[in-house]
Order: C-alpha cells, then structure tokens, then sequence
C-alpha cells in the first residue's frame, strides 16, 4: 500500500468535525454503537476531531440564527454543523428506509461533505443498476439478470445462458445476507415463490456462479487503494464474508486489478467504497469479476488483514479540504438572474471562463475617473470602476482589448450574492450575462449541457437563442 505521505498530497493544521450519520443497533444486535462508527469516534479522539453520532431514526435538522445543527431525537442542544468545518460519513443503515434518506439529501442540499453521497449510496444498494454501470464502463461482472416476478425464474434462467448452479439475490442487501446458492431449476422456483410469498414486493435477481476459493475485497479512499484483503470461503458456505466468519488475509493488487477497482469506485462516484473482486485467470492480464461496490464498508476485517489503520486514513485524508467534495445542484445552460434596476435577466452559464471575473454585455458604457456609467435594456446605472483588465480574445477574434471591471449584486434562485466581480464590453443584442466557473463552484452547481431553466423560469418576453 501506498505510505501515508504519497497517499496525502497536502495535510492542513485545520481540524473539522465529524458526524457519523448511522443508525441505532437493535437488541439482538448487541451492541450499542455499530464497530466501525465506534473506531471513527476512537481516531477521531486521538486526532482531536470533534465527532458525533447521529442516529438516523429520529434525527433532525435545525436551523436558527444562520446556524444550522443536527439533533438526535433526545438531544435538544444537538452539535453545529456548517459546510466549511464539518464532514459526515454516512453508513449503510442509512439506506434501510426511504424517509431516513430525506434527511441526507437535507445535508447534502447545504452544501455539507457526505461520504458517500445519497447518489452514491443508493447505486451500491441496487445491485442490477450497480451492474448495468458496470457493463457501460467495459468492466467484468457476473452475467445478471432480473427476475420480474414470481413465475418469472424460468425465463431469467434462459436469459443467464448458464447451468445449473447460479446465485439467486435480493437486490439489495449486505454482509452475504439474502444471497442463495441455487442447484436445480425446481429449487429456484420453490425459493422465488417462497421469497414472494414472504414480500410480495421484493426484487430478485438471477447471477452466474463463478467457483472460487477466495474473492478480494479492496479499500478505495478518494481514488486511491488504501488496503486489500482476501476473503476464504466459509466452509460448507459459497459466501466469503467477514461478518459471516471468513478467513482474511492481505492481498497483493496488480496493476490490472488496481486500475479495474479505481474505475469502479469512479463509476458510483464514491468517497469511501469497497469494491469485491474474483481474479481473473490470467490476472496480469485480463480483468476482474467484479461482484460488488460496497459505499458504507466495515473496517475490522481489513484492519485486522492488514495492520492498516483504515479509519485513521480515512480522517486524515480529509484534513486536505481538496478532498471535499460537495454533491452538486444540476443547473441549465441558461438561467435567470435578478438586478434591483435591471430586472429579470438572462446568464449563460459559462463553463470555458476560468477567470475572476464573469462577462456583462452591455448596450453601452462611458468611463469618467473612477466610474463608469453603462446601460442595458433601455436602464442606465453608474458603478465604480474596480479596475481595467487585459482580455485575450481566442478564436477568429484572436485579440486582447482592456475592459472594466465592476462589482454588482445579483439575487439567483432568491438568494441575493453581493460584489460579484464582472467585466463589461459593449457588445448588446446578446446574452446579457456570462457567468464563470467561480460563481458556479462557489454557489455549487453542475450544468446539464442539453437543458435550459432547470433552476429557474425563463421570463417570457426574453429571447435566449
């Protein structure tokens, strides 16, 4: 594995908080606090992070006196949470309900690190959607195929294109649970009827079993390997599971497999994800099975496999703020912005302008000492000249001219931004706003090349095209 020097490009002295978003163990789990959630609270201790617990289940978000907090049900005082200081990692018990999920898209929306994302989360638990990305993306899983009802097995046998053994599953599930090892097609149909009969509503799928001693689970942090293991097959069991007593023990990664597990973790935009794998045959050469991408992975396994301190890696790779990755907002190519003179107008979202400062095509301006005075849409304003800036016109332009710069306050989706920086050329009739990269990470959005107006409405007596 790589040292922890190559795996963190930059460590800041900055501490931040954490909040481990989990859920509360039932009784015949035995346990007040799941493992993993107990070792983050233990390195977030030594490395002097604040952390707190947050069960899912009657959890709630505050916000009063621009200060937002997160509550557990009987915590009235809570813990301050802000998108600058404090990180949550989200565990998989997150995913049992729908409604609990709501609350991570609440977090998510105020711009706060999620490891992982609700995206992110939900394609993991989804097995069917979690191979159907991997087959775009040309990497090897077990042929999958769903089953789409109870009278249903037949079919999706003849679809598999395989003998007899195969792998019935839930779709969703963990730990090896609801995953059956089938041998006949009687077999099959009494355990689909039985599993319908039980829930009328659940989704079964239908994999080919690939016979192996041992699969791989690998620890991927921020598109780095960070740990591997091999994971024996429980005696007189098919699964290899941890939790279900399988013996670990370290695994050597070759380039083939390391490059196949980065582009799985990239696949479900993961943070903190283990991705499970079976070698291939020739393993410097071909790729491998890849059975699973896991987005809320245990951590006594591979710790105990490899002596590597998983957890601590995991919070120290995220005092680099570079690591912080906040789920974006999806915006159109075009949205409507307000001036308190000028009204409702256009902007272009401008994804090609990395500079400081996004572009007003004005109708006119007239520059006097310190200030200038412009006009567009018939409306004329003075503002105070920030300064001239140099601009090099690409394409068939291929030019510079010196433009001013302005401050102007603009209100976007009912928020209003003040002194955003904007240059000003005299080129009217067109969009009357280009806004640039800054504006767009700062405000954390996205742009869907092929849609207008996502977040906003387009005023009725404006032209865009």
């Amino acid at each position: 594995m790589e040292n922890f020097k190559s795996f963190i490009t930059e460590e800041s002295n900055e501490k931040y908080k954490v909040v481990i978003l989990t859920r509360k163990p039932k009784p015949s789990e035995g346990a007040k606090i799941f493992k993993t959630s107990v070792r983050i609270e233990e390195e977030a201790k030594k490395l002097g992070l604040d952390s707190y617990v947050c069960f899912i289940d009657g959890a709630y978000l505050t916000f009063e006196n621009e200060k937002r907090t997160i509550h557990n049900s009987d915590d009235e005082k809570g813990f301050e949470i802000s998108s600058q200081d404090t990180i949550f990692i989200v565990r998989g018990g997150v995913n049992t309900k729908e409604v609990w999920k709501d609350l991570l898209s609440q977090i998510e929306r105020a711009g706060i690190t999620c490891i992982n994302t609700r995206e992110c989360m939900e394609v993991c638990a989804d097995k069917y959607r979690t191979s159907l990305r991997l087959a775009d993306a040309g990497l090897v899983s077990p042929t999958t195929v769903l089953i789409p009802d109870v009278k249903g097995a037949k079919t999706a046998f003849e679809k598999l294109d395989t003998d007899f053994p195969v792998i019935l599953k839930t779709n969703s599930g963990t730990k090896g649970v609801g995953v059956l090892f089938v041998e006949s097609e009687k077999s099959l149909e009494g355990m689909v009827q039985l599993l319908y009969k039980l829930d009328e509503n659940i989704s079964l799928l239908l994999q080919s079993f690939i016979e192996t001693k041992f699969d791989v689970r690998v620890m991927v942090l921020n598109n780095k390997i960070i740990a591997s293991m091999k994971r024996d097959i429980v005696k007189n069991d098919f699964r290899s599971n941890y939790s279900q007593g399988a013996k670990v023990t370290e695994y050597k990664l070759n380039d083939v497999e390391k490059d196949a597990c980065i582009r799985a973790a990239k696949l479900v935009s993961g943070s903190w994800v283990g991705v499970d794998f079976i070698p291939s045959e020739n393993r410097e050469k071909d790729l491998p099975f890849i059975l699973e991408i896991n987005s809320s992975p245990g951590t006594k396994g591979i710790e105990e496999a490899t002596k590597v301190n998983v957890v601590n890696l995991l919070l120290k790779s995220y005092l680099d703020k570079s690591n912080w990755w906040k789920s974006p907002t999806i915006c159109g190519v075009w949205e409507t912005f307000e001036h308190s003179v000028f009204g409702k107008l256009i902007g272009k979202m401008d994804t090609g302008n990395s500079s400081e400062t996004s572009v007003i095509h004005t109708d006119s301006y007239d520059i006097n000492n310190n200030s200038i005075t412009w006009s567009l849409n018939d409306k004329k304003i003075k503002s105070k000249l920030v300064k001239m800036k140099d601009i090099k016109l690409g394409g068939f332009r291929n030019r510079e001219e010196t433009r001013p710069v302005i401050k102007l306050d603009l209100t976007f989706q009912n928020k209003l931004y003040k002194d955003l920086l904007f240059t000003l050329d005299d080129r009217g009739g067109k969009t009357p706003l280009l806004i640039n990269r800054k504006f767009m990470k700062d405000v954390n959005i996205a742009i869907d090349p092929s849609r207008k107006y996502i977040l906003t409405d387009k005023p009725e007596e404006i032209n865009d095209n």
